[in-house]
């Protein structure tokens, strides 16, 4: 089955069972040369996406699913990939236990706008619930938002 590295609010485990019933967790790892932004924010009425893009001093904490092939329409679907809102990239992750090939949804837009306060805390939620480090979650808390209303 086809990995699929989460780094968004996919981290936290719960939410993917719901999206990806028959998907289960296989690890966590790190996106080395790729850093965590937002763009998109005129595809999205919650300001802008959670999206990676290349940066060569930057990592991403990622957790890692092992996909079925059904599951992974389900999760094209509701992430939007059909509609032109993120595409599909591959990827190396790096494990505990080496290199992993697995795929990830990146933004089809540029980078730029800001995520609302209940989005970033929900991406800082499941980065904490997947085991990321609490110096990576503490950044997230941190980002710059703003406020819906």
């Amino acid at each position: 089955m086809p990995l699929y590295a989460a780094y968004g609010s996919n981290l936290d485990s719960r939410q993917m069972q719901r999206r990806a019933p028959h998907s289960p967790p296989c690890g966590t790892g790190w996106l080395t040369g790729w850093r965590l932004t937002f763009g998109g924010e005129d595809l999205s009425w919650q300001g802008a996406l959670a999206t990676i893009v290349e940066d060569p001093v930057a990592s991403v904490y990622v957790a890692l699913y092992d996909v079925t092939l059904g599951d992974e329409a389900l999760l094209d679907d509701w992430e939007g990939a059909g509609l032109g809102v993120y595409r599909k990239v591959r990827v190396r992750v790096h494990t505990l236990d080496g290199e992993d090939l697995a795929w990830v949804y990146v933004v089809d837009g540029y980078e730029g706008g800001l995520p609302t306060a209940p989005y970033l805390g929900e991406l800082a939620e499941a980065a904490q619930f997947a085991g990321a480090p609490d110096d990576y979650v503490a950044a997230l808390r941190a980002r710059p938002c703003r406020s819906i209303g």
